[in-house]
């Protein structure tokens, strides 16, 4: 959808069946993003198959998006990351990446960036695999807010990751945090996504709550190229109605935008 805000739907066990799939693009994604912190490969593969006969079937193009574990590290109540691991590639995320290759995926998000050097490894390592997926810096860590200018110069695209971001800064820094990203991103002419939490409640509730629909205009307004649902379209109660209430929201913010320039969509 040029020249629109774009839907980024994340895949998941609510969302994996080609029924439901459908009917989400359909309803306005234009976007599919696989998690490969907890997607297996054989999983993975399904996916991507799944999401392109679908596409095809319609006549659309829908990218696909796989993020690369990372040092992440399991926790009882969520994740972290191993702030002593001496590279951002792990050998699971060299897996990953001889995956993107062999299937052809258009991006691969790089975890827990730190700075410049950590894209500038993983475009390494993809060119030996002989892929050039364009690659997306997640901002998820206080260091790579301090690093800014270096990681956008390195990266193809920004994503606002504002869960885990949310774990290094004050909560209430996020906002201006992701204003600044955006701006900061869209002056170097790099799409940028914002992600995490901007539908949650959809998880379990047909309808999003007052400040959700908010959230979500903001980032719209403030220049943001694509927007994400994560759980709501992963493990949600209703991954379909989530997208269509995104596509409603992005229809009605972009008569508020104040700039007409859009960089080319993801």
């Amino acid at each position: 959808m040029s020249g629109s805000t774009q839907i980024i739907a994340t895949i998941g066990p609510a969302s994996e069946r080609e029924e439901i799939l459908r009917a989400m693009i359909e309803s306005g994604m234009d976007i599919a993003r696989l998690n490969f912190a907890w997607h297996t490969r054989e999983e993975g593969i399904a996916h991507i198959d799944l999401v392109r006969k679908i596409a095809g079937e319609q006549g659309r193009r829908i990218p696909i998006i796989v993020d690369m574990p990372g040092p992440r590290i399991e926790l009882a109540e969520g994740h972290t990351y191993d702030v002593s691991a001496p590279v951002v590639l792990s050998e699971r995320d060299r897996d990953t990446l001889r995956l993107c290759v062999e299937k052809s995926v258009e991006y691969v998000a790089v975890s827990f960036v730190g700075n410049a050097g950590d894209i500038e490894q993983c475009r390494a390592a993809l060119s030996a695999l002989g892929g050039n997926q364009k690659l997306i810096a997640k901002i998820e860590r206080a260091a790579a807010v301090d690093t800014l200018d270096g990681i956008i110069a390195a990266a193809d695209a920004l994503m606002v990751a504002r869960g885990d971001l949310g774990n290094e800064v004050p909560l209430e820094k996020i906002p201006f945090i992701q204003k600044e990203i955006i701006a900061r991103a869209k002056a170097a002419r790099k799409p940028v996504i914002v992600a995490t939490q901007m539908l949650l409640s959809m998880t379990e509730n047909s309808e999003p709550t007052r400040a959700e629909v908010t959230d979500v205009e903001e980032a719209v307004v403030e220049g943001s190229d694509a927007v994400m649902l994560s759980e709501e379209t992963s493990v949600g109660a209703h991954p379909v109605e989530a997208v269509a209430m995104m596509r409603r929201i992005i229809v009605e913010a972009e008569k508020h935008r104040s700039d007409t320039v859009r960089l080319n969509p993801l």
